[in-house]
């Protein structure tokens, strides 16, 4: 029984914060084509990169997320493209997303001015069956059965600017209030709810192999709670990463916030980057669950991968 009341808990949690709509990342500075259609072609070369993120370790039925990110400037680093492959998970409800990312770069002191435009299909399934419940689920008429499923698109818009050592984006990857209701019926119960982010980001020499890079997300979603997630970092030798994370949210009650991370990333050669994180959960849920880790593979073709320091490039400077 416990088990069952802990994943109406979190679902109800879930479904409350309508910022939670779209999936939170510890280590969203690997995923800035995810918030921001505009960073598209924002790498040297081909950027691929593969996220696994397992939230609230312990707690059957909590948020899980896989998703395959690439993106790639064209047309002598005129356009940039890319595209998110995502699957997201709670409880019997499966989430798959697909978007399209385009962003025009303009030339602009120091650095370039994106513009990005980006397009998704989102198909939402809830598998009936895989509910368990005290007493029978078949005496109650009212729950359906079987696997519910449906397709819905949107589109969404960015602006990002790109300088030597500072980054600055705004953006909502979706901007249609759009029916997400599975069954049929007059009226509409759920809507997907545009979601608008901020992030910027830093990079401050400490001297010739040390540098400090503060990051931070902040996220807005009208008629929720203002949420934000930040992070500072030690890079060294432009090799190894070292820093924590804070994310605003969670309880109420205590005011502590969502959660603390701990983050590490390694140039591992020239082309591909490990990154992992670990959440220790602050919100009352601390009690039920063994934290969240996430971790990142990011592989680049024809260039170098830096864990997304903000490096020195020569096509900054156009």
């Amino acid at each position: 029984m416990r088990r069952v009341y802990l994943f109406i808990v979190c679902i109800g949690l879930v479904l409350a914060a309508k910022a939670q709509q779209e999936n939170q990342f510890t280590q969203f500075q690997h995923y800035k084509l995810g918030f921001n259609p505009a960073y598209a072609g924002n790498a040297e070369g081909i950027s691929i990169a593969a996220l696994v993120r397992s939230q609230w370790l312990g707690i059957k039925g909590a948020p899980q997320v896989q998703l395959l990110s690439l993106n790639m400037p064209v047309l002598n680093n005129r356009v940039g493209i890319g595209a998110n492959f995502s699957r997201a998970s709670i409880g019997v409800t499966q989430q798959y997303t697909a978007e399209l990312a385009y962003a025009y770069r303009i030339p602009a002191p120091r650095g370039h001015l994106n513009l990005g435009l980006m397009t998704s299909i989102r198909n939402f399934q809830m598998n009936f069956d895989a509910l368990q419940g005290s007493q029978p689920l078949t005496n109650d008429n009212a729950i359906p059965v079987g696997l519910q499923s449906k397709y819905v698109p949107n589109f969404g818009a960015g602006i990002y600017y790109d300088a030597q050592n500072f980054y600055i984006g705004v953006s909502s990857p979706r901007l249609l209030n759009v029916n997400v209701d599975l069954a049929d019926g007059n009226g509409t119960i759920s809507r997907e709810v545009p979601h608008f982010f901020l992030m910027t980001g830093v990079l401050i020499p400490l001297g010739a192999k040390i540098k400090l890079q503060p990051q931070t997300l902040l996220k807005y979603v009208k008629g929720a709670p203002f949420d934000a997630d930040a992070n500072l970092s030690l890079i060294f030798n432009d090799r190894l990463t070292v820093g924590f994370s804070y994310r605003l949210g969670g309880s109420r009650v205590t005011g502590l916030g969502e959660a603390v991370s701990g983050m590490f990333n390694v140039q591992m050669g020239k082309n591909i980057m490990l990154g992992m994180s670990y959440d220790a959960t602050l919100s009352e849920l601390r009690k039920y669950n063994n934290g969240s880790v996430e971790v990142v593979l990011r592989y680049f073709i024809n260039g170098r991968s830096s864990g997304d320091v903000i490096y020195e490039n020569p096509r900054f400077f156009f």
